[in-house]
């Protein structure tokens, strides 16, 4: 499961075994658990490609998903975005998961990668960025920070794309409020609090169906994923929005109709939010100031 061109770097603690693949995006190629007999992975894993998006997950930042337009407008100055992925009409997911990170390991159970991205591709952006793994006993801390180095103010936001592998009877549940809908871009086309068929996560959702790719509002920062064939549980949850206690956070679903996997997004802002009212979810940073997203991931036993 090594490319011949990127390396994976392996983290073995608590049971658990995480690779990452600093020289593509800053990924990840695996993350696996000891469980029982076998060694089950949580997230689907890095088969060696360079497409990024077959990456067992990756960052998204300064922003997540897509902006149209062709760029965005803040005080008064107009920064075009161009596309940056093959297939795409539009730029997406910003610019980290397009650069090589630099590897470190600041303690046992503990790897950390680093970027420093000086207007990537044109881009308007400046940054310092640190993501840190940390392995615990019951799962995995994630963090993410995006540090704006730039002279001039920019709005930033950020994510996660995890994959994670699906069987029959593997279900997704998150509290949410409404979702997104959108047309063939797909580009949000309205906001809705009834559901399509089969898009509801709040009572527990099948992560097999037909094409979802759309925004969530109104999460409230807690998801499950069970696995009931492995009687295992992974729980997210996301400090930042809980602490609140406002249900006001983001996440997306990726759902393709067929495949061995899904994607279940933490975000800190909808889709193209750069051209909606208030640009929700969007942090104005001044050089110096930074932007955070904690996951705590936890596993548990199903009965």
């Amino acid at each position: 499961m090594t490319s011949t061109s990127h390396t994976i770097h392996w983290l073995h603690h608590a049971g658990q075994h995480l690779g990452l693949v600093p020289s593509l995006g800053g990924g990840v190629a695996a993350w696996q658990l000891d469980h029982g007999p076998s060694r089950v992975d949580l997230w689907r894993p890095w088969l060696g490609a360079t497409d990024r998006y077959t990456l067992a997950s990756f960052p998204l930042l300064p922003w997540s998903n897509r902006i149209s337009a062709g760029g965005f407008e803040h005080n008064g100055v107009h920064h075009p975005m161009t596309p940056n992925r093959v297939g795409e009409p539009y730029p997406i997911h910003g610019d980290g998961w397009l650069q090589a990170w630099q590897l470190h390991q600041p303690a046992e159970d503990t790897l950390e990668m680093t970027l420093t991205s000086q207007a990537y591709d044109g881009n308007p952006y400046t940054y310092h960025a640190l993501q840190r793994f940390v392995l615990r006993e019951d799962g995995m801390d994630q963090t993410m920070t995006v540090t704006h180095t730039g002279a001039a103010p920019l709005p930033y936001g950020l994510g996660q794309h995890p994959c994670f592998l699906r069987s029959a009877t593997t279900r997704l549940t998150a509290a949410v409020q409404g979702v997104w809908l959108s047309g063939a871009d797909p580009l949000p086309t309205g906001h809705t609090t009834e559901y399509p068929p089969g898009w509801n996560p709040n009572t527990g959702m099948d992560v097999n169906g037909t094409l979802i790719d759309n925004a969530y509002t109104g999460w409230s920062g807690h998801a499950s994923i069970t696995w009931p064939e492995h009687q295992l549980m992974l729980t997210m949850a996301v400090p930042e929005i809980i602490q609140k206690g406002q249900n006001d956070g983001y996440c997306l679903l990726y759902r393709p109709p067929a495949g061995p996997g899904f994607c279940f997004e933490p975000v800190t802002h909808p889709i193209d939010a750069f051209h909606l009212p208030g640009q929700p979810g969007l942090r104005v940073l001044h050089s110096g100031e930074h932007l955070t997203q904690h996951i705590q991931w936890r596993l548990h036993t199903m009965p």
